[in-house]
């Protein structure tokens, strides 16, 4: 049977209805992932649920141990992952509370391992990153938002950058240049390591604020936050959704 796995991100660090929950403290050759896994159901259907930033929210981007935490899914025998990302809006389409889907991904980060071939753990391996998101899990999400009336935007191109800071408005003018609608910063290497262990994957993007620049005054915390809040909620019904039709 297909085994789930969701990968809490801001906003996201406990997933309300989930049942019969377990914790499990693993260890992979690549360390310790974010938190312990933990195991629940949701839909009937068994879950392994884990908060990228750890259960208080205290790992900032440039500090996940991305390798640990998708190793530790493979683990557990995951196949399907679906990772929770909040976003900043760059296309015109994508405006504050809006659940996008995405399609593509161009890499802004530096520093960060970026795969699970190297160090003498095997021969170089170069995986097709064509299309960086199962296109399958994608059409998946989207026709569960559709029959539980959620509207959710189908494609968008996620420019994953460095954080912790937020952008500066030129940056974001040079990324909507280079075609990006969303900007974040945990999609990489997390989609290119779930690639590399084959694992289906996709993103689930909530529009928490407008790209610097691109809106009024500051990016506020508070802002962002109101606007997570019943954003959340729509990406829990998602997920749940998900969960039962698989």
């Amino acid at each position: 049977m297909t085994q789930l796995g969701i990968i809490g991100g801001t906003g996201l660090t406990r997933l309300t209805g989930l049942n019969d929950i377990r914790e499990k403290r693993v260890e992979t050759p690549f360390g310790e992932p974010s938190s312990p896994l933990i195991y629940g159901e949701l839909e009937g259907r068994e879950v392994v649920f884990l908060p990228r930033h750890g259960k208080a929210h205290s790992l900032p981007p440039h500090k996940v141990n991305y390798r640990a935490n998708i190793h530790a899914l493979h683990q557990a025998g995951v196949s399907h992952v679906v990772a929770i990302v909040a976003v900043g809006g760059i296309g015109d389409d994508m405006r504050p509370g809006v659940i996008a889907i995405p399609d593509q991904i161009i890499d802004y980060t530096w520093g960060r391992k970026q795969t699970f071939f190297e160090d003498d753990a095997g021969p170089v391996t170069h995986i097709d990153f064509t299309h960086p998101y199962c296109e399958a899990l994608r059409n998946n999400l989207l026709e569960v938002a559709r029959k539980r009336g959620i509207q959710a935007c189908d494609g968008g191109v996620y420019g994953a950058t460095q954080g912790p800071r937020l952008e500066t408005a030129a940056e974001i003018r040079r990324m909507k240049r280079d075609g990006c609608t969303l900007v974040g910063m945990t999609a990489m290497p997390e989609a290119a390591l779930a690639r590399e262990l084959g694992l289906c994957y996709a993103n689930c993007a909530l529009v928490v604020n407008l790209a610097a620049g691109l809106g009024k005054g500051e990016i506020t915390m508070e802002d962002i936050q109101a606007t997570m809040a019943d954003g959340m909620e729509e990406i829990r019904k998602i997920l749940s959704g998900w969960a039962g039709a698989v």
